[in-house]
């Protein structure tokens, strides 16, 4: 098995994918400005991503280890490369959801396949909780670079014109070159059989759920999700709209927010050998509610400025994509915690309930904010974001609370 060529095209993967699902945000502002589409029907493109993620990881994250997590890797990337070289053909909204229900199917492959395969990767809880906190913070490496990626494309004179479609040829080139990688890598995956039949490894994900340490991190991760894609998707159209920044520096001021996500993941890795991990997310939550509190006042009763730059943008714009930074180390630690807790031939299943439950509260973030962006303006929709923020604090308490438990018995005699 070469460990090293299999981490790097599970990161190089993992990064493509992070361009794509986090262009959401950029490409409904695409979809207004030259599809004429309103904000009501630009706030449904999320579910077309996210639900066939979470339907898809329902029904065949059981089934992964059969067909291979390698094999299954290499299955979504030749899907999404396919969809990416029909967008700019096919320019049209219809084909933009068509797009992110390929997207979703195809990461729902992944993911489930990544975060198994990290299990096989490494030998102990705190190799497991770096190389997936290594993996995330690459993914949001391919965000911030998909801002500027998708920044490049868009004509600053006409932002609506067509042309920034040509980016999908771009992002085609590049899950060809990574497939090209995956087919030349090698990877034991015997340890992730569990010699059960097809119906009893399908039934094992109803089973997690029945344990209390399970349940406590879905709710988490859903809470965790609907926050980060809320602010994520919707960002360059608060940035545009609220702030008043140009098309194109919306999109690039924006990315702040992917490169707090990244510095924050990397830098979790380090954090988390020193700091509990429970200590660490309740703190982080609570700055991000400071942050909400701190940095929405600045936008308020902002003018258009004809001369804007960069020089010149709204202090509010540098500031609120900071919360990014304290999200950043939520996510890949929770996964960690449940996932190491269990054998490595329950990763498939486990990480397939991760998906679902994920894809179901980015789905229900970016539907809520999109529609509260309609009805009572950006500045008070982020606010409402102090509320799932709330309840996330509760969650991670919890979620102590049953690690612990799980922990020692676990650790009880038989």
């Amino acid at each position: 098995m070469n460990r090293g060529r299999m981490i790097l095209a599970m990161i190089l993967t993992y990064m493509v994918f992070g361009i794509l699902l986090n262009s959401v945000g950029t490409v409904i502002l695409q979809s207004i400005q030259g599809f004429g589409i309103s904000k009501s029907d630009a706030s449904i493109l999320e579910a077309f991503k996210d639900l066939p993620i979470a339907i898809v990881s329902f029904l065949t994250a059981s089934l992964m280890p059969r067909l291979g997590y390698r094999r299954a890797m290499m299955l979504g990337l030749g899907l999404v490369g396919a969809a990416c070289l029909l967008m700019p053909l096919l320019a049209s909204f219809w084909m933009t959801k068509l797009l992110f229900v390929a997207t979703g199917v195809s990461f729902a492959l992944v993911k489930v396949s990544v975060y198994s395969s990290i299990g096989l990767l490494t030998e102990d809880k705190q190799a497991h909780a770096s190389l997936t906190s290594t993996i995330e913070g690459w993914f949001m490496v391919g965000v911030l670079a998909g801002y500027w990626i998708f920044a490049w494309f868009i004509d600053p004179q006409s932002p609506g014109d067509p042309v920034w479609l040509r980016v999908y040829w771009l992002l085609a080139a590049i899950a060809a070159t990574i497939l090209a990688l995956l087919a030349t890598s090698r990877m034991d995956e015997r340890a992730a059989s569990d010699g059960h039949a097809v119906g009893d490894s399908f039934l094992d994900m109803f089973r997690l759920v029945a344990q209390p340490l399970v349940a406590v991190f879905l709710v988490s991760a859903f809470l965790y999700v609907l926050i980060e894609q809320s602010v994520g998707t919707w960002l360059p159209t608060f940035n545009r709209e609220i702030l008043h920044l140009p098309t194109t520096m919306s999109v690039q001021a924006a990315s702040i927010f992917a490169v707090s996500l990244a510095l924050g993941r990397l830098a979790a890795g380090v954090a988390l050998r020193r700091v509990p991990w429970h200590w660490l997310l309740m703190v982080c939550v609570l700055a991000m509610a400071a942050l909400v509190l701190l940095a929405l006042p600045l936008a308020r009763n902002l003018q258009p400025n004809p001369a804007m730059s960069w020089a010149h943008a709204p202090l509010a714009a540098y500031v609120f994509p900071l919360i990014g930074l304290f999200m950043a180390p939520i996510y890949p630690a929770i996964n960690s915690v449940v996932l190491s807790s269990l054998p490595k031939s329950r990763h498939a299943a486990m990480t397939g309930l991760i998906v679902v439950f994920s894809a179901l509260g980015g789905t229900t973030g970016s539907f809520i904010t999109g529609q509260l962006f309609a009805r009572i303006g950006g500045g008070t929709a982020f606010y409402l974001s102090l509320l799932p923020m709330a309840m996330l604090l509760l969650a991670i308490a919890l979620l102590k609370r049953q690690s612990g438990l799980a922990e020692r018995a676990a650790m009880a005699p038989s």
